[in-house]
């Protein structure tokens, strides 16, 4: 592999950006696509913003018969869980299941104990003291789940602004009408506030709280496998 690719690879690596590498098995080419590219020119343009979606490497065959072997690297997506209750107990370990990287935020030390959340990254401290730290980005999802605004919305507007992919938010529709005009009086601007999920999760008539987390589990990773890639990278910008 050519040591200039190689580098610029790892840089998108450590800045959690995915990118694909494309070599000729033939001629022994390569160049590195990054998923900020815009593909509107690209021959493999759908090829490759399907692999950035699955997160798959692997050769494939192109229409003149030859085939070019694609390097897939994609971060490792996150859930930051707003709120040390109930529903994240049993969201958490389900979530880790599933692949992913999860964190729980709560100030309530009452409810954030290394006891409840075992096995999975606990901050027991205010979600505006914690996330610019964690620095969210387009492949973090993040679930706000307490149902109080002093801990929901800070983490709501920072989520917003950082361009992750999923935001939901526990709540009634009257509920959540209130939250918008909060958010809106902070200034967050309407389609952004159109991108939370709420009521959070998907619509399967979920009661108990660790149904409410399948449902929520399941809105995650349908916004991340199905949403088009380019969707993430202008949410981002």
């Amino acid at each position: 592999m050519d040591l200039a690719l190689l580098k610029e690879l790892n840089a998108e690596r450590a800045a959690r950006r995915a990118a694909i590498l494309v070599t000729d098995p033939d001629s022994g080419a390569q160049r590195l696509v990054r998923e900020a590219d815009d593909l509107s020119g690209d021959p493999l343009a759908e090829t490759l913003r399907s692999r950035f979606r699955s997160g798959k490497s692997g050769r494939i065959e192109l229409d003149d018969g030859s085939s070019a072997i694609l390097t897939v690297s994609v971060p490792s997506a996150r859930i930051v869980v707003i709120g040390a209750v109930h529903i994240s107990q049993a969201l958490a370990p389900m979530a880790t299941l599933a692949g992913f990287d999860v964190t729980v935020i709560d100030p309530r030390t009452a409810f954030a104990t290394p006891e409840r959340f075992a096995g999975v990254t606990l901050h027991a401290e205010w979600p505006q003291d914690v996330l610019p730290g964690i620095a969210l980005d387009p492949y973090t999802a993040v679930a706000a789940l307490t149902h109080d605004p002093k801990i929901d919305d800070p983490a709501l507007t920072e989520a917003l602004a950082s361009g992750c992919f999923y935001v939901g938010a526990l709540g009634s529709r009257k509920t959540h009408g209130k939250r918008r005009e909060r958010l809106a009086a902070l200034g967050v601007p309407e389609a952004a506030l159109d991108r939370i999920a709420a009521p959070i999760g998907l619509a399967i008539g979920a009661a108990s709280p660790a149904e409410i987390a399948v449902a929520v589990l399941a809105q995650i990773i349908e916004t991340l496998r199905i949403r088009p890639a380019e969707t993430r990278t202008s949410e981002a910008a």
